[in-house]
C-alpha cells in the first residue's frame, strides 16, 4: 500500500471531482469552503479521493449506484439532482437514468421512485433533455 500525504489525498479528489461533475464540481466545493472548510476537505478527499479514484468500476457505474442509492435514500433530492447532472456527464444515457429510478421502486418504494423520477424530470428540463418514453412490457 503506497502513503499518500493528505496534499496528494486532496489534489486526488480534486481530479475525480471534475471527472465526475466537471466545473461545477469544484465550484460547489469552493461555495461550501466558505463557510465549512474542514467539511470541504473531507468532501474533496474521501468521497473522490479514496472512493472514487479506486479501481473495480468506472465513473459510470459509479454514478448509477450514486443514483440508486441516493433515490432509495428518499431524502436527499437536492444530492440526486446533483448525481444525476453528474451520470450524464459521465455517458449515461437518460433512458438509462430513468430506468434506474425506476427500478427502486420495487427495492425502495414507489413514493422513492416517485420523488427521483421528478427530480429526473427536473434536471432533464434543465439540460433540455426529453423524457425518453418507454413501453411497458
Amino acid at each position: 500500500m503506497t502513503h499518500t500525504t493528505p496534499n496528494q489525498r486532496y489534489e486526488r479528489g480534486l481530479r475525480q471531482l471534475e471527472a465526475v461533475d466537471g466545473p461545477k464540481g469544484r465550484a460547489v466545493v469552493e461555495t461550501l469552503a466558505k463557510a465549512f472548510p474542514d467539511f470541504a476537505n473531507y468532501v474533496v478527499e474521501f468521497p473522490f479521493g479514496d472512493i472514487y479514484a479506486r479501481d473495480g468500476l468506472g465513473l459510470r457505474e459509479r454514478e448509477i449506484a450514486t443514483v440508486a442509492a441516493l433515490c432509495a435514500l428518499g431524502n436527499a433530492q437536492p444530492q440526486l439532482r446533483v448525481h444525476l447532472h453528474a451520470a450524464l456527464h459521465v455517458g449515461c444515457k437518460p433512458s438509462e437514468i430513468v430506468e434506474v429510478v425506476m427500478q427502486m421502486a420495487v427495492y425502495a418504494g414507489f413514493p422513492a421512485a416517485l420523488n427521483g423520477l421528478f427530480a429526473v424530470r427536473e434536471v432533464f428540463a434543465e439540460r433540455d433533455i426529453a423524457l425518453p418514453l418507454a413501453e411497458a412490457p
